[in-house]
């Protein structure tokens, strides 16, 4: 006897938001003229592309704003306003991109490491992707800070791959989760480990209200901007700004509060609206000396 398949459709809130989505304006805010040809190739392309050009920030919520993360939301703030976002925002509009043009994509949420022991249990947070090409799935992230991977990573276990002259491997945890690591001055430094379970636009909404609204969460505490260069990667924590080159340590540059909406508009590309900028100042007023060593800060 066969079994009886359930022929019902998927209900939408298992789906990307994908009718919504303007693809023209998408692919003019990150400069893209390639191929959309759901291949490889193409999911290359366009991840870096969107790194380049969209950074990793969280003014939105420094500045008494609100993050939502349904899809006009993200397309009025990442790309009408050309602002950043942090991972629930990129991820949830570069899968949707994605789904628009006939990628298999699945949303997963990751247990945030960055450095910690991976035999360490810590909270689910960070909204990452996997998308199926030919039968083979890849992991996808286009919001993870400026220590992510800018290209494609294959699940397969035990793997060390460049993109440029970054470093990655990905293998087993203790715990039986994927395990994401970058090498940083000849070491792996744990980023984050996930599960092959789903992550659907509900989950993703609720990791952004903590996210954005816990007070212990280093995104209501700090502002944060961050770049993911191909080349040379940033990070700006408060009032310090720290420049990655591969294989060296990062360099350090102390920034007075006057100066931080200069520092956004240039390094980063983030111009804000009158009343956000005054708003920025005013908090930047207000910092202290501090540092952002060991921050969970890529999510």
């Amino acid at each position: 006897m066969q079994a009886v398949r359930n022929a019902q459709p998927l209900h939408e809130s298992t789906q990307w938001e994908t009718s919504a989505l303007d693809l023209d304006a998408y692919l003019a805010r990150i400069d893209y003229r390639g191929s959309l040809t759901p291949s490889l190739e193409t999911l290359t392309a366009l991840q870096q592309a969107h790194l380049d050009v969209v950074p990793f920030e969280n003014l939105e919520i420094v500045t008494g704003g609100e993050i939502r993360i349904d899809l006009e939301s993200l397309q009025d703030k990442l790309v009408r306003r050309r602002r950043g976002g942090y991972c629930h925002e990129h991820n949830t509009l570069f899968a949707t991109v994605l789904d628009l043009l006939g990628f298999e994509v699945a949303g997963r949420n990751a247990r945030m490491l960055m450095g910690e022991d991976e035999r360490i249990v810590t909270p689910l947070g960070h909204t990452l992707l996997v998308v199926n090409l030919e039968g083979h799935d890849w992991m996808v992230d286009v919001g993870v800070g400026n220590i992510g991977p800018r290209e494609p990573i294959l699940l397969e276990a035990d793997r060390e791959l460049s993109h440029g002259p970054w470093e990655y491997r990905l293998e087993r945890s203790p715990l039986g989760y994927w395990l994401l690591r970058h090498r940083r001055l000849g070491e792996w430094f744990n980023i984050y480990q996930f599960s092959d379970e789903p992550c659907y636009r509900a989950d993703s909404g609720e990791y952004n209200y903590l996210a954005s609204h816990h007070p212990e969460s280093p995104f209501v505490r700090r502002v944060v901007a961050q770049h993911n260069g191909a080349e040379v990667r940033l990070a700006l924590t408060d009032l310090e700004l720290r420049i990655f080159r591969p294989g060296k340590a990062p360099a350090l540059q102390r920034i007075t509060a006057d100066a931080l909406p200069d520092v956004l508009r240039q390094r980063f590309g983030l111009v804000l609206a009158p009343e956000q900028e005054r708003a920025l100042l005013r908090r930047a007023e207000t910092l202290t000396e501090t540092t952002s060593e060991g921050e969970p800060l890529g999510t």
